[in-house]
């Protein structure tokens, strides 16, 4: 019974942690997409993206392996199940928060990398296109 509170419990710190995140980077993802594709379909990219962080966060923070332990036998003869006391309950909290910001930013990195290519491309080609052409002999 406790698994399954546990289960819970992080699942909610995960989502929360998630939400928390996808807040904080809202305005300027929002941004780098409508400088980048400057087309409404950038909201429909922006909102996908949003979604990502979400599964990204929740994904990384709920680690089934690690939790599985509480419930599964090791496969030692001599040990035993790993029990779920309040110090153990502390280290999942805080390993659930830590590996869910931890898969979240790995993610934006991979994001931003990308972005900052896309940027300097456009840029480029705005550069290219402003540039006035030489003038011919009159």
């Amino acid at each position: 019974m406790l698994f399954i509170a546990l289960l819970g419990i992080t699942f909610l710190i995960a989502l929360a942690v998630s939400c928390v995140v996808v807040r904080l980077f809202r305005q300027p993802i929002n941004a780098i997409l409508e400088r980048i594709i400057s087309d409404p379909i950038s909201r429909a990219w922006s909102r996908y993206l949003r979604f990502a962080m979400y599964v990204t966060g929740i994904s990384s923070g709920v680690n089934l392996w690690k939790i599985e332990q509480y419930i599964t036998a090791p496969q030692h003869k001599d040990s035993r199940i790993v029990e779920l006391t309040k110090s153990r309950w502390v280290l999942e909290v805080y390993r659930t928060v830590i590996e869910t910001l931890q898969g979240i930013a790995w993610m934006l990195l991979v994001f931003f990398v990308f972005a900052l290519i896309a940027f300097v491309i456009v840029r480029v080609f705005e550069l290219k296109h402003k540039s006035p052409e030489p003038a011919g002999p009159a």
